[in-house]
């Protein structure tokens, strides 16, 4: 039953999964973080909310555009049941924000394979992460997934490579000029210090550290699964995935820098899970055997959420 529904891109799954989403998004305020309702600022929410609902559809778009998987609502559906999972990640406004930009961002590099427009499209990317990195400084690590694209799609054209020069230095002049006009010049120096916690770090928490285990070991499995998949496919979805992949080892040490006490960063791991989950599942070529799967993934995360509340 759930397979048929997702298994085709239709209008209601968008529905279902926004409202859902919605709705998930409130119960984590009012019941899990305990938000008061006099505390909720309308126009900060909205913005919040606007933002998250939005990289669902950019999820989607580049999942199709790109063709990183069939032609079904899967990767929709996941990137949401990954909220349950990490359901501290709706509490922190800037992972959403960061998560939110790096997506824009990888939208760029994923289409550099046409080798049209590359120049265009590395500066779109390496701008993203650089806005990206307002919210979490540790974000700039993303712009080794840019050189990656480059190495891999178009290396010998020297001007690729200085094309991240003049994103660096366009995105430090606009950021300077807007910072002064808000009386706000020192913010460069103390935001983007790349200072460790290590108090954040240690002790490690026990239950946090062993999720966050786990789902690293998971991803990982999955994704040499589709990499044994996908190399039957030809080359080029290959090293599509080897991006992919790549981007995620990233954002799991992005995670670790940033020292949020409930792995709030996890969320810009979020895409990359979702194309290694997707591609696993329409690998099973036994329908009961993905229902069977489906329903667990759905039902598992809301059962453990419920039970903390």
């Amino acid at each position: 039953m759930i397979s048929s529904i997702f298994e085709k891109t239709k209008p209601v799954n968008f529905i279902i999964l926004l409202v859902f989403l919605f709705l998930f998004y409130w119960s984590v305020q009012f019941y899990l973080l305990d938000t008061a309702l006099s505390e909720v600022e309308i126009a900060k929410s909205g913005a919040i909310l606007t933002t998250l609902l939005f990289s669902v559809f950019i999820v989607d778009f580049i999942v199709k555009r790109n063709k990183l998987t069939g032609t079904n609502s899967f990767a929709i559906l996941f990137f949401t049941l990954l909220f349950v999972v990490f359901p501290y990640t709706l509490g922190d406004n800037n992972a959403i924000f960061t998560s939110f930009f790096l997506l824009l961002a990888m939208r760029r590099l994923l289409s550099i394979k046409s080798l049209k427009n590359i120049k265009l499209k590395i500066f779109d990317a390496g701008l993203w992460i650089c806005i990206s990195s307002i919210f979490y400084e540790w974000a700039l690590l993303y712009l080794l997934v840019v050189f990656a694209a480059i190495y891999i799609y178009d290396p010998k054209n020297k001007k690729n490579w200085l094309v991240l020069l003049s994103v660096g230095f366009c995105f430090f002049m606009i950021l300077n000029g807007i910072l002064i006009l808000l009386g706000k010049p020192e913010f460069i120096g103390n935001h983007y210090d790349f200072a460790i916690d290590y108090n954040a770090i240690f002790p490690i928490k026990i239950w946090t550290s062993l999720k966050m285990t786990l789902y690293a070991l998971f991803n990982m499995a999955l994704a040499f699964s589709a990499f044994i998949n996908l190399s039957k496919s030809g080359v080029g979805k290959v090293i599509t995935l080897r991006l992919i992949a790549f981007s995620f080892v990233i954002g799991l040490i992005v995670n670790i820098l940033v020292t949020s006490e409930n792995n709030n960063a996890v969320i810009i791991t979020f895409f990359p899970s979702v194309i290694f989950i997707v591609n696993y599942l329409e690998s099973i070529k036994k329908p009961k055997l993905l229902e069977l799967l489906l329903i667990a993934g759905i039902m598992v995360p809301i059962i453990v959420f419920v039970t903390k509340l």
